[in-house]
């Protein structure tokens, strides 16, 4: 999948929005690594995640 194609396919790990173009986040997961995304709404609320891949859950 190109760079492109990944921003448009973004999408936040807690409420599922595309956050391409938005003041999203991106980090490594801290059990596995794998990218995660999260909005800005949802880091100002400190929705719950869940790492897709492992399972790990973080505030």
């Amino acid at each position: 999948m190109s760079e492109s194609q990944q921003k448009r396919t973004q999408k936040c790990v807690s409420c599922g929005i595309n956050i391409a173009g938005t003041n999203a986040a991106a980090f490594k997961c801290p059990e596995c690594g794998q990218q995660i995304y999260r909005c800005a709404k949802c880091r100002k609320q400190s929705n719950l995640y869940e790492c897709p891949d492992c399972g790990f859950r973080g505030p």
